[in-house]
């Protein structure tokens, strides 16, 4: 009652591993689409288990089986999108927890994927976290490439 208990909306420039494993550059992506960055700048992980957390605080935009969308305070809109081209799956993998309106801080749980049913149909499991408003909005993105436990901050990202 009275809007106690409900998140707000806060300024957080931190990136945080949405998975566990390997952050890598969008450019060791096989999907062309991301590699080439034509969605936006950002940075991909190669998961090790099903929990999926929030990278950025912000508001949920997109909850799709495949694809979370978030805003952030600034501005910035984040693509979460897990594996390539797993659309296909018609969301099968994935067990989501929010819904458009939710705000998340980063590390937040946003999915639970079976990754093992995306391996089994020969996807790609390469997790993307885009920018996908990087022309009219990103100033800096900094993202050191290592290994990360999901919600271990892995940079940060700057607006105009």
């Amino acid at each position: 009652m009275f809007g106690l208990g409900k998140k707000k909306l806060v300024a957080d420039e931190q990136l945080y591993a949405p998975v566990t494993g390997d952050v890598i550059d969008l450019g060791q992506v096989s999907d062309p689409v991301f590699a080439q960055k034509m969605m936006g700048d950002g940075f991909a992980i190669v998961p090790e288990n099903g929990e999926v957390v929030a990278p950025v605080t912000g508001k949920v935009t997109i909850a799709s089986g495949h694809a979370i969308g978030l805003q952030r305070a600034d501005g910035l809109e984040i693509l979460l999108h897990l594996g390539i081209d797993t659309v296909q799956l018609n969301g099968a993998p994935f067990d989501i927890q929010v819904k458009v309106g939710d705000i998340v801080a980063g590390g937040d749980a946003l999915v639970n994927v079976d990754w093992q049913q995306i391996k089994d149909a020969d996807l790609d499991t390469t997790t993307m976290i885009i920018i996908t408003n990087t022309a009219e909005s990103l100033d800096q993105l900094v993202v050191t490439n290592d290994h990360y436990q999901a919600g271990q901050v892995v940079g940060s990202a700057t607006a105009k």
